[in-house]
């Protein structure tokens, strides 16, 4: 059923930024091979930032692929956790989340996971199921295995230590309850980004203290926006959004810096090692870094849309932005009867991905860079009224079709 536990390691090891530890993940490895039975990988998320884009789903890709190896994923959606928040890089405490919002980030979440991972081989947990039944005596027992010192490790507390900035005894507690979740779930492998090292290596430490095997925590790099230098995030607008349409997403990655071709390949795609090996040598043999890129494009791409999808949204690049001219298929934007002018479909452009926010469609109009048919939007003509297979044009390289 599995590879061999060399070969699933070569893979595992793809892209990641650290191990902890690599002679135990080979045990772990060699008794499931012998065993035929899967491994238990953990991924904690956060309810507070449903917006999934291609960062978040770094480590995502990688569940993915040791599902392939025929692991079985967990999913821990902190739903009792996030009443609290990870404070983690926060230069204070996040503010609790509401139980209503808890609820409908997750659920955005879990919509948006299985544009990644196996379903079939995936259980979404939530951490309520057994933080909200401890015991006040169980909460001092727990808070009795590490010490304040050791909590203070931490440079976001540490810093707020320093800077004299308040820490809230109850944040103290979040390190401790993500890693009493490893507990409960008995996981052989916890995997984040490397601004959850604290926290997942508490794991380690607290499934020793209950006579358990410690899983192996794997930290995945942050992956850079489209700018090439700060980390992908939708507040910087640098980033590519899962649920963004083919035509939007390829457009974005091919505006991938060409120093980032090779850590898009490993951190983005579920391409072999050798693969992205060959696809390194291509380019110091002088192969032009945007044939290579158009390939990253159509496998990203694939991803998270069908083939016929993808060929479109190549056909659609390749006709707007190479050859400038209108393309012969643009994506449409269906409204309803009461939806007649622009102002009402703002949300719809959001939705699709065309636009980030109200915002920037207003500052784009007072930049001239919107267009109904060719001609130039103003403030004061938002008004108008839309006409069927009218064509809306958004900067340089955005267009959609308005079918009534």
């Amino acid at each position: 059923m599995f590879l061999t536990p060399e070969e699933q390691l070569e893979i595992i090891q793809k892209g990641t930024d650290r191990i902890v530890d690599i002679d135990e993940l080979h045990t772990k490895l060699q008794k499931s091979y012998e065993e035929n039975t899967p491994l238990v990988i953990k991924l904690g998320l956060d309810p507070s930032a449903p917006d999934i884009h291609l960062g978040h789903a770094v480590v995502l890709r990688k569940i993915k692929q040791m599902q392939d190896l025929g692991h079985h994923a967990v999913i821990l959606i902190g739903d009792f956790t996030g009443r609290i928040g990870d404070p983690t890089g926060k230069a204070k405490g996040r503010v609790a989340l509401s139980d209503e919002a808890v609820k409908e980030n997750a659920k955005t979440y879990c919509d948006q996971i299985f544009k990644v991972l196996d379903e079939k081989k995936t259980t979404v947990r939530f951490n309520s199921e057994w933080l909200s039944k401890l015991t006040f005596e169980d909460v001092i027992k727990l808070a009795a295995t590490t010490s304040v010192a050791r909590i203070l490790e931490r440079d976001d507390f540490q810093k707020r230590y320093q800077n004299q900035v308040p820490i809230g005894i109850h944040e103290f507690f979040y390190p401790l309850m993500q890693a009493y979740d490893s507990v409960e779930l008995n996981s052989d492998i916890e995997l984040g980004g490397t601004d959850q090292t604290f926290n997942i290596l508490m794991g380690r430490t607290l499934q020793k203290h209950f006579n358990q095997e410690k899983q192996i925590a794997i930290f995945m790099p942050l992956l850079e926006g489209l700018d090439g230098k700060e980390k992908m995030s939708k507040s910087l607008g640098n980033y590519i959004g899962v649920n963004e349409t083919p035509e939007v997403m390829f457009k974005k990655i091919m505006e991938v810096p060409d120093e980032l071709i090779i850590k898009y390949f490993e951190l983005a795609t579920d391409e072999h090692p050798k693969q992205i090996d060959a696809i390194k040598s291509r380019l110091e043999n002088g192969e032009n870094p945007r044939d290579i890129k158009l390939e990253l494009a159509e496998i990203i791409t694939s991803l998270y849309h069908d083939e016929q999808a993808m060929r479109q949204a190549r056909h659609y690049f390749e006709t707007v932005f190479r050859k400038k001219q209108l393309p012969d298929q643009i994506p449409s934007i269906q409204l309803t009867d009461n939806q007649e002018n622009i102002t009402h479909i703002i949300p719809l452009l959001i939705e699709r991905g065309l636009i980030t926010s109200k915002s920037e469609f207003f500052r784009l109009v007072k930049q001239n860079g919107v267009s109904l048919d060719g001609k130039k939007l103003t403030p004061d003509s938002l008004d108008e009224e839309i006409n069927n297979e009218s064509v809306i044009q958004i900067g340089k390289k955005r267009f959609v079709k308005i079918v009534r």
